[in-house]
Parts: structure tokens; sequence; C-alpha cells
């Protein structure tokens, strides 16, 4: 015999109930007959709360009545036969009048007793239970409806009442043997005193009632019917990629619920415990879902924790002072003190001096716990011996649960560190000796990015996400876009990252989306549904989101940018950019990116400021990294500067070959950018700089290869005119080189501690000598290297090289965080 809960949302609408309907059939057909514990009908027990806060008030419940009624008359007559509905609208109108007395005399007198709201709310699980008893009941003549105030015996606690299992059990056992052959329908939450009179059993009273039924009866299971694909990793309202545990431990359960899970309630589980009796967590909407099965002896898991779990909002105190150091019987009283009052204590951390206690308390509970503490240790404030009592409002509790965690070392590195990469802030911490769990107090404003962050730490089955936000949209930014397209699938597959792009921005339109830019129509997208662009607000946007694992990538070359760099270290926000002016500007600056970078334990990544996606900028910090010496490093930086000289041969003047680089995009709009050497001054001075040196911009010696008339040109069309007027400068120099059986190339030196850029003329032993293209090319010439030294050579310009390196940077930030 099993008996099965269903919950407010499956008896909630004419669907959930029809769904109900037809998995007792099921149920009765493979199994049995069942008992079947009713919950009010989602909504209603607040709706009846409601109206009896009202009526305390002397306001009108009117509207909310009438509300009632409609709700449980359209079930019934949707649901039930015309000509079996008079009976039932008669009995529940009898209730509907009954509950409105009740609520008339709340309003005469002006008072709502404990008492008086368990009876108001007890109407709600009366009415439901005899609703869909009587729609089960009309093919049937087998069904019974049982208030549970005449089987569950409690104190006259009201609205929280301890049960009285010995009593309340022996009358379930008789009732049941009396009724044998019958489904039996019986109202959760609700029970009587000695005297008669309702009480209610609290929160999660429904799951309750059928642990208690199913432990008078020795059930072979108890099914808690739902809204959920059973006990999950974590909330799916708040982390998308929880999944359903097939089975986990009662202690595994019960922790999970007391920090919070709403599946199923603590003390639910208590009679089902001491019985060894299973709990199946099922889904009324997907009823061929297996659910979870909380259990005695679950089967081992490679699993390190079951789950996480949150309380949303609590608040904590905060007692110190000298005074209670060694002093015996402190904490005996304050917690007494609390316990006599009914205030919970979510959770208690110490200091190991005793110099302080801090515990978690719900918010409602907050005024009056500090009332009493004051009162009670008036002498010990008066005193000086202990501190005012410091309150802390907007905080959330985070708990990760598993069995597992005892025997698997590093479960708290992992969990801080998660929550450190991301910025967040551990208030407190408490672990119990069994190692069952470990629960932290963090700002409840970081509770959806610490869940998110700590799941994707914890599961290693499932992606790891990073949310990516994409500055520029040029020729980087989109080819970026179409490789992170192109390779979501072998991405997520070998290297188990997920990478959505959660905001674009260029400098006209933005847009964001939490849930990932669809990037096969992003730029439809981004014209259609995107609002004005402004850069402070696209960062502000990026910060309030507050979302787990950020990246952001920077795809200009826009000094604006650059601004913001500290304010997003600072937010615990990695950086990766193409962009050189951040790393090329004031030496404090470049400092200071890489301190609070390093302060907030985040990643800043620049490898295509160089070479683009040559790994000249990671080869270098290995080597230093590895404790190698780096005597000197020579290089060909410009992608631009490098084919004009490996093309400049020939009868070809320099006019026409820098005039066709242009043409092949090769260069900026006026050339003169790329050939007066500041974007390869740039570079250098970045590699210079992460090789250990100190330079500023106007340390490096830049030897210019253009004619001052060339420089001072007003206009491109005037600088091709001098250009052109130089031609016989360009020819001797070439000329030159072809006698001494040498080539030009435009190479920058790093020796010394000194960077020095220029025009030289190499022969066929060095290694730039063979250069092609527009290739880029580094030599590192170390303690190491010293007699044959590593050379780096590729593509050092164009938009799918640059993009690819912006995309390696962002998986690097993702192995990093994972």
């Amino acid at each position: 015999m099993k008996v099965l809960k269903f919950g407010g949302t499956s008896v909630g609408s004419v669907e959930s109930i029809s769904k109900l309907v037809q998995i007792i059939e099921k149920e009765q057909a493979n199994s049995g007959n069942p008992v079947v514990v009713l919950s009010a009908m989602s909504g209603v027990t607040n709706l009846l709360a409601d109206m009896a806060e009202k009526a305390e008030l002397g306001g009108t419940f009117s509207n909310e009545l009438k509300e009632l009624e409609e709700r449980h008359f359209h079930v019934i007559k949707e649901l039930l036969a015309v000509s079996k509905q008079n009976p039932v609208f008669t009995k529940l109108r009898i209730l509907f009048n009954e509950l409105e007395d009740l609520l008339q005399g709340v309003l005469i007198l002006r008072e709502l007793t404990p008492r008086t709201r368990d009876l108001i709310l007890s109407y709600g699980e009366r009415c439901s239970a005899l609703m869909i008893s009587k729609i089960f009941g009309q093919k049937l003549d087998d069904d019974l409806f049982v208030n549970a105030a005449e089987l569950i015996k409690t104190d006259s606690t009201y609205g929280q009442a301890r049960v009285n299992m010995e009593l309340s059990e022996m009358l379930i056992r008789d009732h049941y043997s009396r009724n044998s052959g019958k489904i039996i329908f019986i109202t959760g939450f609700i029970a009587s005193n000695e005297e008669g009179r309702i009480t209610t059993l609290g929160r999660g009273g429904s799951d309750y009632t059928a642990a208690i039924v199913g432990s008078a009866l020795n059930a072979q299971e108890i099914e808690i019917w739902t809204d959920v694909n059973g006990m999950m990793t974590a909330d799916p309202r708040m982390v998308k990629k929880a999944f359903s545990l097939p089975e986990l431990s009662y202690t595994e359960a019960m922790e999970l619920s007391f920090f919070g899970a709403k599946v199923i309630y603590p003390p639910t589980m208590i009679p089902a415990f001491l019985k060894k009796i299973p709990i199946v967590i099922r889904n009324t909407f997907e009823p061929e879902f297996l659910g979870s099965v909380i259990r005695h002896n679950c089967q081992s898991s490679n699993l390190a924790i079951k789950g996480i779990s949150s309380i949303n909002d609590i608040s904590i105190i905060n007692i110190e002072g000298s005074g209670m150091v060694g002093k015996a019987g402190f904490s005996g009283r304050l917690f007494s003190l609390l316990a006599r009052e009914q205030i919970n204590i979510i959770l208690i951390t110490q200091s190991s001096s005793e110099h302080s206690i801090t515990f978690a308390i719900h918010p409602s509970d907050a005024a009056r716990a500090q009332y009493l503490i004051e009162h009670e240790f008036e002498l010990e404030l008066l005193a000086k011996k202990i501190e005012a009592p410091v309150f802390e409002q907007g905080l959330s509790v985070l708990a990760i649960v598993g069995e597992n965690m005892k025997q698997t070392p590093g479960i708290s590195g992992k969990l801080f560190h998660s929550l450190g990469r991301n910025g967040i802030n551990v208030r407190a911490i408490a672990q119990g000796s069994s190692e069952y769990n470990i629960s932290v107090v963090i700002s409840r404003e970081d509770l959806n990015k610490g869940l998110n962050a700590v799941h994707d730490a914890f599961f290693v089955e499932l992606n790891k996400t990073l949310h990516v936000f994409c500055l520029g949209t040029g020729n980087i930014g989109s080819t970026l876009f179409k490789q992170l397209l192109q390779h979501k699938d072998f991405l997520q597959k070998h290297n188990g990252i997920q990478i959505k792009v959660v905001g674009i921005s260029n400098t006209r339109k933005m847009m964001f989306n939490e849930n990932g830019i669809t990037l096969e129509n992003w730029e439809n997208d981004l014209q259609e549904q995107g609002e004005m662009a402004e850069l402070s607000t696209f960062v502000k946007r990026m910060k309030a989101l507050n979302l787990p694992n950020c990246v952001f990538a920077d795809n200009t070359a826009s000094k604006n940018p650059i601004e913001f760099y500290q304010e997003i270290f600072s937010s615990n926000i990695s950086i990766v950019t193409c962009n050189k002016i951040g790393n090329s500007g004031s030496l404090a600056q470049y400092k200071q990116f890489r301190d609070t970078a390093r302060l907030h334990g985040v990643d800043f990544f620049y490898e295509t400021n160089v070479g683009a996606g040559l790994p000249i900028v990671k080869t270098l910090k290995d080597l230093m990294i590895s404790g190698d010496r780096i005597i000197s490093i020579e290089s060909i930086l410009s992608g631009t500067i490098s084919y004009i000289f490996n093309n400049y041969t020939g009868d070809v003047t320099f006019h026409d070959i820098v005039k066709q680089a242009q043409e092949k995009g090769y260069t900026e709009p006026d050339p003169r950018d790329d050939l007066r050497g500041t974007d390869f001054m740039r570079k250098m001075l970045i590699l210079a700089r992460d090789a250990g040196y100190e330079l500023e911009a106007e340390d490096i010696d830049i030897e210019s290869m253009l004619p001052q008339s060339c420089l001072d040109a007003k206009s491109v069309d005037d600088f091709y005119l001098a250009l052109k007027a130089e031609n016989d400068f360009f020819d001797a120099i070439k000329k030159q080189a072809e006698e001494d059986k040498k080539v030009l190339r435009y190479i920058g030196k790093l020796e010394n501690g000194k960077v020095k850029i220029s025009l030289q003329m190499v022969n066929d032993t060095h290694p730039f000598y063979a250069l092609s293209g527009s290739d880029n090319i580094i030599s590192f010439t170390t303690d190491r290297y010293r007699e044959r030294p590593m050379v780096v050579k590729g593509p050092g310009a164009g938009a799918e090289v640059t993009a690819a390196g912006v995309f390696a940077d962002i998986v690097h930030v993702g192995a990093q965080k994972f």
C-alpha cells in the first residue's frame, strides 16, 4: 500500500486535477487502493490568511471569499457530471458559509487568535479534499473523504502543533481497518487537540500528514506529488542547470530541506525515517519521470555533494566582548532565552577564543531578538563586558550537502574558491562535525551568482558556463562571434565549457540577454532590439546582472574602455582584450591593472596585444615563470610593415607597395599610423614590461623610416605625393641592401633594459631574413636558449587570427575559473 500526497499545484486547476485522477487510477490498477493526502488548492491558504488579517483590521473580504468559491465551483462544473454536482455544491456552500461566519466574528471582535486562525486556514484542505474525493468517486463508490482532525491528535500549540504519535497512529490504523477496500482521501495540514479543536501542523504540514499516515500503516512508500522532477541539485528557478537526483539519504534530504529546499520539509521525514519507509518525490505534470527516492540505504555515489540549498532572507546577530571568554553558561543563557521565545536559530558559529558568537535568524524575529538580548544581558552591557549586539540584514545562507563530503578532501577549498573567484564575500561559516553540510552566510544580492558558481564548480559532468560581455562588433568582434558559433559543440564536448555571450555593444547600439544572445542572428537583433549604446551604462548593466564567471572582452582599439578596466576588475570580472592602449599607457596604470586583478582573483589576458593569435605573451611569461632569464628579444611585430618590406623588391617603388598594402586592408586609413612605428612601439613596450622592465613610452627609441616631408603631409593624398617625391631616398636604401645581399627589416630589440626600433639590413644568417607575406616573428634569447634562440613566427595581423587569440584567451579564463 502506498500513501500519495498531492501538493497545492497538483490540485490547483482543472488540468492538474485531471492528471491527479489519472495518477490515482493508475496506482489503483497497479498496486491496489492508495491513501490520498491532499493540500489546499495553490494560493488558497495565503488567500485565507489574507482574509483573516483583513477582518482583524476591519477590512472587507467579500471579493476574496467570492474568488475562493468560484475557483472550487469552476472545478466541479468542469470535472463532475451534472447529475452529481448539486450535492457537492451544497456541501461546499455549507463550508463557505461557516468560513464567512468565522470571518465576520473576527471582524466584529477585531481579534484573530492563533486558535481562530488555524480554524480559518483549515477550510482550504477541507474544501479541496471533499471536492476531489467526489470527482474521483463519481465512477466508483469506494472513495471516502476524511477530515484528518478526526485521526491526527496534537497538543494545543496552534500554528505549529505537536503530534501525539501513539494516539494518532492508533486512530489511523483503526479507521483504515474499518474502511478496507476503499480509497481514503485525507485532508493534509490539519489536526485537532484533545478537546477536538482544529490545529495545524505548520509549514509543510500536508507532507507531514502523509508521513504520519504512512508510518501508522507501514506503507510500502510515500509519494509526494509536486510540480518539479524530484529533489534537484539546486533551485531550478535560480540555477538553470540544476538536475534531478535519482536518490539521496534521509540525512541529505533533511539537510537540504532545512536549508531551504522547498520540495519537502524536515519534519515530514521523521516518521518515515523511524520506520525506514522510502519517500518518493514525483512530478504531477510529468508522471512518467521516476523522480527522486529518499531512502535509508542509498547506493554509493560519485558525487562529492548531493545538492546546494539556500535560505533567501536571513539576519545575523553578532555578540562579542571580553566578558564572554571562559564564562560558563553564557551560551546557555543566550540560546535558552531564544528557545523560550520560539525564535528559531538557523545557524551558529563561535570564535575559538570565545570572544564572539554569531547566529542567524529569520528577519521577522530580529527586532524581538534584539530586545530580548539587550534585556537579558542588561548588566553585562552596562559593565561593558559585552558590546551591544550587532544586527545585519539583507543576507542569505548557501549550503552544500552530501554524505560523501566527509571522505572527499578539498571540498571546503573548492567552495570558497568558487565564491572568491566571483567576488562573493563570506560573512559567516558553519560546518557540523558530521561533515554532511557546510553553510556560508553571504549577501542576498549575491545568492543567485553564488548558487550558479558553486553548482558549476562541483558538478563536473556539466558544462561550465562563462558569461561574456563583448565590446566592439567590427572585424575582430564579428569574426569572434562566428568562431564561437562554429566551435560551440566542440568546446562543450572537449573542454566542458559553454560560452554565453550575454552582452554586446558597439558605438551605436547595445543589448543584453542573461540567457545568452543568439549568435546566428546577432546583427539583426542588435539593430532591431538594441538600445542606444553608452559605455558607462553597458558596464553598469554588466555589474548589475551579477552573473557568475564573467568575462569582459574588449575588441576595440579605443581608449574609452580603458577608463573602466579598474572598475571592472574591482567587480570581480575578468578582462580579455586585443586593445593595446591599456597595457601601453603609463607604467602606473599597467601595474594598477595587474594589482587589482590579482587582488580580486580575476584574470587579465591580452595575448593579442602583441602578435594577434601568436603565443608570444604566454611564451614570455612561461619562460620567466620557469626561472629562465631574458637576455634579449628581437622582433618584427607589425604585419603591415612586414608585408611592405617583404614585397619591396625588384622594380616596384616604395610608394606603390604602400599603396598596395592599403588596398589589401593591411594598413590604417592613414598609412603613417603604421609606418611611424607607434603601434610597434606599444607592442615592444608591453613585452619589455612583461619581461620585468619598468619603462614608459618615451623610453622607447624609435627610428623613423619616413623622411620628414612624409610625416608633415597634411592629408593622406599629400602623404602619397610626398612618398613619390622621396622615391630616390627609398630606392637608395633598397639598392644598398641588394648590393650587400641583405634584406630590409624594421626590427624592435630589447636588450639590457633598453628598447630600440629601427630599419635594419639583415643577411641570410639572421632568423628574420626569410620572412614572407605579413608574418610577424619574434626571437627570444635566454639563458636556456642562448646558442639557438627560441623563434615564434606566423601571421601577426588579420581578423581571423586576432579573433582566434581572443577566443583562446576566453577559454583560458574558463580553465582558470574551473
